[in-house]
């Protein structure tokens, strides 16, 4: 199981995030979400501490640990209320493509920002008419001698507004379908790539979040990552990481709307004693724990698996779709739990309830989750 896995070396890890988190990120909170962003100086406070991209091998600066150091960062991050802080989708969504994809000048110029908090990274993938659906993506790439000139556009971009590079999901071939899509690397300085304004979003206030446009946008044909007309299979390769960092969102932001409901239900009284001994809440709280209790574990059983290397599509499909559907069910009964103080933003209810509403839909909606896991059990229509 995976508690077998974490050593001394991982205790220390977490207590120095968790010290880090307590003095850098949980003050700051309320004035970040105002403000829509997080400074750029906490980034390069993480990556001076080794807290980004820790499985960097070293000779790019990075740690070389594994996949379980970054679930650490992930969960403390959540913890102390940093959940709009971009940083795992940066350490292990973007950033990956880079190491195993990227051409040696592109890992050389690139990966040791990635460490540092110098280069924030994101991935340009969905698009105005292309979500789930990758292989509809419009935006081109026509190589021109040494160069690739991109054109289209890009929605709902994570880090987006403050990307310093971004991987960028095109079109090669149009007329392939996804055989056609290629990923290149845009950095924030090449001609023709602009971004627009900060989106406004229903949760996760801090977190940049913006739309990207390419218009004879041109960039060196060494940012290409791999082989062009690979895209949708590197994509696929990389999707299941980027699925199982949204389902430790899920269960640890489960894990805290418990918290809040539980301490609540104890504290608040009504007709002469706290609301939780009655027993339509209690049970309700013993529905809420019973929930987070097998999300947990289902969730360490999927991160062994993912660490020892084995096929996990068909159980990461079903950790995201119950996950998903889990987290926002204990939000709701959190929520419900606090009656009308869970609605006022000075509760830290009110915030989880509404960061929590996207879960079921970043990386691949419930229903596309749904979708393949009964295809996987050859239920084909």
């Amino acid at each position: 199981m995976l508690r077998d896995l974490y050593q001394e070396e991982h205790r220390i890890f977490r207590e120095s995030m968790r010290r880090f988190v307590a003095d850098q990120v949980t003050p700051n909170v309320d004035e970040w979400e105002e403000a829509g962003a997080v400074p750029r100086e906490l980034w390069l406070a993480m990556g001076e501490q080794g807290f980004l991209c820790p499985w960097v091998p070293e000779e790019y600066g990075g740690l070389g640990l594994g996949f379980e150091y970054s679930l650490i960062v992930n969960e403390e991050l959540i913890r102390g209320d940093g959940f709009g802080v971009g940083v795992p989708l940066h350490s292990d969504v973007a950033s990956p493509y880079l190491a195993d994809y990227g051409t040696a000048q592109a890992k050389e110029k690139f990966l040791p920002g990635c460490v540092s908090g110098e280069v924030i990274t994101a991935v340009g993938f969905t698009e105005p008419g292309a979500g789930s659906d990758l292989a509809a993506i419009r935006t081109t790439a026509v190589k021109d001698g040494d160069e690739y000139v991109l054109n289209g556009q890009k929605t709902f971009i994570t880090n987006g507004y403050f990307a310093d590079l971004v991987v960028v999901a095109v079109k090669t071939d149009p007329s392939a379908g996804y055989k056609g899509i290629s990923l290149i690397l845009v950095d924030k300085d090449a001609p023709g790539f602009s971004k627009g304004a900060p989106l406004h979003k229903m949760g996760m206030r801090m977190q940049d979040t913006a739309e990207l446009y390419f218009e004879d946008c041109r960039v060196p044909a060494w940012h290409l990552l791999g082989e062009q007309g690979q895209g949708f299979k590197y994509m696929m390769a990389k999707l299941q990481q980027e699925r199982i960092e949204v389902c430790i969102k899920c269960q640890v932001m489960a894990e805290q709307c418990l918290k809040e409901g539980l301490e609540f239900a104890k504290t608040r009284e009504a007709f002469g004693k706290p609301i939780g001994f009655q027993q339509a809440n209690a049970f309700k709280l013993a529905e809420m724990a019973t929930d987070v209790q097998l999300g947990r574990t289902f969730l360490d059983d999927l991160i062994f698996s993912h660490i020892k290397g084995e096929d996990v599509v068909q159980k990461v499909s079903m950790a995201k779709y119950w996950l998903g559907e889990m987290v926002n069910r204990v939000a709701y009964q959190a929520v419900q739990l606090h009656g009308g103080y869970g609605f006022m933003e000075e509760y830290r209810i009110c915030r989880l309830y509404r960061d929590v509403r996207a879960l079921s839909i970043f990386a691949g909606t419930s229903e596309i989750m749904k979708l393949i896991i009964s295809r996987n059990m050859g239920l084909r229509s």
